[in-house]
C-alpha cells in the first residue's frame, strides 16, 4: 500500500491513468504520460517499520515509500528482468512482488514460517525463496507468485536443514547450501513443476552464506564451522566439491574472535581476478587467485569484515565491519592490496550498493536514520537522505546479473 507522501507529478497521472483504464498499463499508450524506466531506481529497506523506500540516483531523491511488508529484518531482494518489478524476501516467511512505477505491491504470499533470501532464474520466470523454517526451498510463478515447486531440504543425516547462500545458475538452476547437513545442492528446473536435484554431501562444516561468480562458474559457500571455504565448479560439476583457503585463521598470534555478525558473500567481491572474502571472527580480508584458488593475501582492516564489495570497475574494495567497530568503511586499493582510505559515516553502518558505473555508492546508517551517498574518488559526502532504520540497499541493475 502506499503511505500518505505527495505523489510526484508523473506517479499521479500515471495512477489517475491506471484507475482510468481499469488497470491497463499507461506507459503502452504514447502522449497520455511521460514514460519513466527503472534503471535508475533502487530500493532501501527500512527494516523496524516493515517498509521500503523507492529512490532515483539521477537525481539522488525519495520516489515514494511502499509500505505494509511485513517483517523486514534481514531483507533481500531481486528484480524482474525489466527492472519494474522487485520480489522482497521478509523474514516473516513473506514473498512480497512489488510495482516500482506505481508503489503497489502486486502479490505477497506468506511461504514459510522464517526466510533468509531468494534468487531469480536465468529466464526470469521463476523466484526461488530459502527457508530456515521449516527448511528447503519453494518455487514461484514471477507472473502471480502462484507454487510452482516445493524443495524440502533433507539432509543425509535424517534432518530438515536451514537453507542459505541460495544463487541463480545459467540452465535454469539454483545452487544453495544447507547450514544444519553440510552439504551443497544443485536445483534444476528445466522443467520447473519436476526439478532435478544434485546433492554435494560432506562439504564442510555449517555453510552460512553463498556466491556466484559473476560468469556463472564457481559457486563458493563460507564455512562457519571451520576455517575454509567449499568450492563448486559449475562446468564440471562432475568433480564434487572440494575445500578452499582451508585453516586461514589457524595462526597462534592470532586467536579467533568471538562473531559479532554473520558476514555476506555474493558476486561482488570479485575484483582483478581476484576475490575478496571475509575471514569469519578475524579482522582480516582474505584474498585469493580466482581459477587457482589459492591465498594470495591477508589484508589486515579495522574489525570483522560483514560486507566486503567490490566497486564495478574493480578498482577499489569497500569493507564495513561488525559490532563494535560498525561507525566505519574502508576502502583497499586493489593494485597494492592496502587500506587506503577510512570513513566513518556513523554508528550501525549496514549495507553499501555503488551505482551501475561506480562513480557513487549508498551507505546506510541504521542508528542515525539515514542513508548516504559518497563519491568513490574523492570519498566526499555528496547527500543524505532521510530513512527509518535502513539497512540494505538495493539497484534494479541487479536484474541483469548473475547472481543477484
Amino acid at each position: 500500500m502506499l503511505a500518505a507522501r505527495p505523489l510526484p507529478a508523473t506517479r499521479s497521472l500515471l495512477a489517475a491513468g491506471l484507475w482510468l483504464l481499469g488497470g491497463v498499463t499507461l506507459l503502452s499508450l504514447p502522449g497520455c504520460v511521460t514514460p519513466r524506466g527503472t534503471g535508475d531506481l533502487a530500493v532501501v529497506v527500512e527494516r523496524a517499520v516493515g517498509s521500503v523506500q523507492i529512490i532515483e540516483t539521477t537525481h539522488n531523491t525519495i520516489l515514494q515509500r511502499v509500505t505494509g511488508l511485513g517483517d523486514l529484518s534481514h531483507a533481500a531482494m531481486v528484480y524482474s528482468r525489466d527492472g519494474r518489478y522487485a520480489f522482497i524476501f521478509g523474514r516473516d516467511g513473506g514473498l512480497s512482488k512489488v510495482d516500482l512505477l506505481s508503489g503497489l505491491i502486486t502479490q505477497r504470499v506468506i511461504q514459510s514460517g522464517n526466510s533468509i533470501g531468494g534468487a531469480i532464474s536465468q529466464d526470469g520466470r521463476l523466484v526461488a525463496v530459502a527457508n530456515y523454517e521449516p527448511g528447503g526451498i519453494k518455487v514461484f510463478s514471477t507472473t502471480d507468485l502462484s507454487p510452482v515447486a516445493d524443495i524440502p531440504a533433507m539432509g543425509a543425516n535424517g534432518k530438515l536443514s536451514k537453507v542459505v547462500g541460495i544463487a541463480d545458475a545459467p540452465g535454469q538452476k539454483f545452487v544453495f547450501s544447507l547450514y544444519d547437513a553440510h552439504e551443497i545442492w544443485i536445483a534444476d528446473l528445466q522443467t520447473p513443476d519436476k526439478p532435478l536435484l544434485t546433492k554435494y554431501t560432506d562439504i564442510g562444516r555449517q555453510p552460512y552464506d553463498g556466491l556466484i561468480t559473476g560468469d556463472g562458474r564457481y559457486y563458493i559457500a563460507g564455512l562457519f564451522g571451520e576455517d575454509g571455504l567449499a568450492l563448486l565448479d559449475l562446468w564440471h560439476p562432475d568433480k564434487g566439491v572440494r575445500r578452499i583457503m582451508s585453516g586461514y585463521g589457524q595462526e597462534k598470534d592470532k586467536p579467533k574472535q568471538p562473531v559479532y555478525k554473520m558476514p555476506h558473500l555474493r558476486g561482488w567481491a570479485m575484483a582483478s581476478g581476484m576475490a575478496f572474502l571475509p575471514a569469519i571472527g578475524q579482522h582480516e580480508v582474505l584474498v585469493a587467485d580466482i581459477g587457482q584458488w589459492q591465498e594470495k593475501a591477508k589484508i589486515p582492516v579495522h574489525g570483522q569484515p560483514v560486507f566486503v564489495m567490490a566497486r564495478p570497475d574493480g578498482r577499489q574494495v569497500w569493507v564495513n565491519f561488525a559490532h563494535p567497530h560498525n561507525d566505519t568503511v574502508q576502502i583497499i586499493d586493489v593494485p597494492t592490496l592496502a587500506v587506503i582510505h577510512t570513513l566513518q559515516p556513523g554508528k550501525g553502518v549496514m549495507h553499501m550498493e555503488f551505482t551501475p558505473r561506480g562513480e557513487a555508492v549508498w551507505v546506510s546508517i541504521r542508528d542515525e536514520n539515514r542513508v548516504d551517498l559518497y563519491d568513490t574518488a574523492t570519498f566526499v559526502r555528496l547527500k543524505s537522505l532521510p530513512m527509518d532504520k535502513p539497512s540494505g540497499i538495493f539497484m534494479t541493475a541487479r536484474g541483469n546479473r548473475i547472481g543477484f
